[in-house]
């Protein structure tokens, strides 16, 4: 019999999230299903009962999937079928992910899989700030041994108001979009964007995420005691010895602080720290260096390591490559670098380069997103890559990893906002990482600022990046922050919070903790020091670039676009895109049309403006209204007795009327040398407001002869009496003969 226990949690504004379990995927370690509204999430946890041989590391994994069903969809493709993991779903499993990862026992090494999947959704609520809570949940419910629970909100700021896990309708209204990650105590992960604001107010945003926070950490709490599951399994994933670890501080300790305090650079480093260890493990016999023993002392080293810097740092203010605390990197910028893109730069400091390009494109180089629940197009593209060789390793590289997928996220958050809106062109930024020893992610903000405005985009302000790190003991109460940090100070600290931003305020950030007791007033001093090296990076990049290009460079395409009523799209395209097509090919010209707000949207592109005027001259005659006084080029449609009919804007033919084509009188129109398909200019005289015939005149465009002398007019003439007999050779009437409108 089905037994279901569950917990609900209700928000500030009413709506209500329910935690339930003991319904579906009972044979998991764990199973919830979390409810709010109509957004529905099954989480599942599984652990394997022992750890596999050698692995000294937390093997977690984290899925998150979202079924096309959830939301009424089919999917795209040929199969029909859902495939490969989105790049949101890769990121939101890594927001999960980076939460969860630092909370497990150390000496806990069996592979963890945990899985959530979206089952329903309405459109509304956001399901991304769920999975959190989700995983969490699942976790309590088991008897896998983690230090949790956490949880996981969105907070946005929406006309000066936090509002917790708004929908995706509110959220396009915030100036502050943060996902927070904590357990009942302490922060563990943030991320978000931000419309360049203040240190302080990023600091008000966590807090009022993380008093939700614990209200979610209590319900899951109570789960946990409803299932009996407060007693978790036991494990032994390590063999330990006291005396060998003992003997392996003894004697490598002072060694490996020399080294931390030495001031060299990474590869000399590393050697000299391999060596070390090396040295010890040669007064052991073949026979006495079991595979055992070697992953017991390497263990043992890593952590003499790791006290030698932290108590460098802590006791002497050194760190490992000679810098101070609040020291940046030297820093070298080369823009223009590269002839082929639009845009390129070079942004090195320290050991970490980035060599990024800028493309600039038209409409059909837009993104588009096909997810479940957003379906939309992008026009702002930035890619992260990160080749092996930046670090020196001999493998090959497979395609694109999480990695580069958040850390290329997190720099395209921190400058779209700075792309102007409507700017006409669809811009990519591809960040190649040349080199790599810590936050090489904020090296590509700042090469991206760099070769943005070296392709001539006029963004709003120039953005730089910086890492922060922290070495702490005694759960805060002695601690140091670190300005742009090393890779080695990324993986044996504390912290890895990186900020991004203008001169005038945050556009992005990313913070992942990996120890309890991070203080509120760290954070603020982190935020502090971090705006103290942006705008340290700000500066050497104004002085490498004081201005943006002012113009495109020759071989970027160039773009103008035209809003026109929505009634001309059809006459613009024609007939199976007949009239479209035929101005592309007259022209050479790439146009694209689209109703956007009920306008039509035109978009002209081309390598030169001769191209793009010709083209805007042949679609403004296709939307143009005739203007009586107006003088137009037009092409001759057919030759009557009594004048030519011409074409002179698409689709309007008017007649030129034998007496209009000169001023000397005419018997027939070819003596003025006319004929069909000739082209001639013309002036609009006038529109029948009945029939609305157009009255055109090629005479009103000649120098009038001197000495002509104008008709009399038919009220002044001599009556038909005295003229003699009518003669009717003329032809018939003109309006009888064909139809002008």
């Amino acid at each position: 019999m089905l037994n279901p226990i569950n917990k609900t949690i209700e928000l500030s504004d009413g709506r209500t999230i329910t935690i339930e379990t003991g319904k579906l995927a009972k044979q998991a370690d764990g199973a919830v299903t979390v409810r709010m509204g109509n957004t529905v999430l099954l989480a599942t946890v599984c652990a394997a009962k022992d750890a596999n041989p050698g692995v000294d590391f937390m093997p977690l994994q984290v899925e998150y999937k979202e079924k096309f069903s959830a939301f009424g969809r089919f999917p795209g493709g040929f199969t029909k079928r859902e495939g490969k993991a989105s790049d949101y779903e890769i990121l939101t499993a890594r927001l999960v992910d980076r939460a969860l990862r630092p909370l497990f026992p150390d000496n806990y090494h069996a592979e963890v899989y945990v899985n959530i999947i979206l089952f329903s959704a309405d459109g509304e609520d956001m399901p991304d700030a769920l999975a959190g809570l989700a995983a969490s949940a699942a976790l309590a419910v088991s008897d896998i041994p983690f230090n949790g629970p956490i949880s996981e909100v969105r907070v946005a700021r929406i006309d000066g108001q936090f509002v917790i896990n708004p929908t995706f309708s509110q959220l396009e209204k915030a100036d502050i979009d943060i996902m927070v990650g904590a357990t009942l105590d302490n922060i563990m992960m943030v991320e978000g964007e931000m419309n360049e604001v203040q240190e302080s107010e990023m600091l008000d945003a966590i807090k009022a995420a993380h008093e939700a926070i614990k209200v979610q950490c209590q319900a899951q709490m109570e789960l946990m005691e409803a299932c009996g599951k407060t007693v978790k399994r036991e494990y032994c994933h390590e063999v330990n010895d006291d005396d060998l670890r003992k003997d392996v501080h003894d004697k490598c300790y002072a060694k490996a602080y020399a080294v931390a305090t030495s001031g060299t650079d990474k590869h000399e480093r590393a050697d000299a720290f391999d060596a070390i260890v090396e040295e010890y493990k040669s007064q052991f016999t073949e026979e006495e260096l079991t595979e055992e023993k070697v992953g017991m002392i390497d263990r043992y080293y890593h952590d003499v390591e790791k006290e030698a810097m932290r108590r460098a740092i802590l006791d002497e203010g050194k760190r490992l490559d000679g810098r101070k605390t609040t020291e940046i990197r030297p820093i070298w910028i080369e823009t223009d670098c590269l002839p082929g893109p639009h845009g390129s730069a070079i942004f090195t400091r320290g050991e970490t380069q980035s060599l990024s390009t800028v493309t600039l494109g038209t409409k059909d180089d837009e993104k588009i997103i096909d997810d479940v629940l957003v379906h939309d197009k992008e026009r702002f593209l930035l890619h992260y890559n990160f080749p092996p060789f930046s670090t020196g390793e001999a493998k090959a590289q497979r395609g694109v990893g999480r990695r580069e997928i958040g850390h290329g996220h997190l720099a395209w958050r921190a400058l779209k906002r700075m792309i102007p809106e409507n700017y006409p062109y669809v811009v990519r930024v591809m960040s190649d990482i040349l080199e790599s020893n810590g936050s090489s992610s904020m090296a590509t903000v700042c090469a991206g600022t760099l070769a943005l405005r070296d392709a001539g985009v006029p963004m709003k302000k120039p953005v730089s990046g910086i890492a922060m790190g922290l070495i702490s003991e005694n759960h805060g109460t002695n601690y140091a922050i670190l300005s742009d940090i090393l890779g080695d100070e990324d993986h044996l600290g504390d912290m890895d919070f990186k900020v991004t931003g203008t001169k005038d305020g945050i556009t992005a950030t990313q913070m992942d903790i990996k120890v309890d007791g991070l203080s509120y007033e760290i954070l603020e001093k982190a935020l502090a020091q971090a705006r103290e090296g942006r705008m340290y990076i700000l500066d050497k990049i104004l002085e490498a670039q004081p201005e943006a290009r002012p113009d495109l460079k020759p071989h970027a395409p160039r773009i103008e676009t035209l809003t026109v009523a929505k009634e001309f799209i059809g006459a613009i395209i024609g007939p199976g895109g007949k009239i479209i097509q035929g101005i592309q090919e007259k022209t050479g010209a790439t146009i694209s049309i689209e109703e956007v707000d009920g306008v039509g949207k035109v978009e002209i592109s081309a390598s030169n403006k001769e191209v793009i005027d010709a083209a805007m001259r042949a679609i403004k005659s296709i939307v143009a209204v005739p203007e009586i006084g107006e003088v137009y080029e037009g092409k001759i449609s057919s030759i009557m007795p009594y004048g030519a009919f011409v074409e002179f804007m698409p689709g309007k033919d008017g007649l030129l009327h034998i007496s209009e084509i000169d001023w000397k009188r005419l018997d027939t129109v070819e003596q003025a040398g006319l004929k069909e398909g000739d082209t001639i200019t013309v002036k609009l005289l006038d529109i029948d407001p009945k029939t609305g015939k157009f009255k055109l005149s090629h005479k009103a465009l000649l120098p009038k002869p001197e000495g002509y002398e104008e008709r009399a007019p038919r009220s002044e003439r001599a009556p038909r009496s005295e003229k003699g007999p009518r003669n009717n050779n003329h032809g018939p009437r003109p309006d009888r003969q064909h139809n002008q409108g």
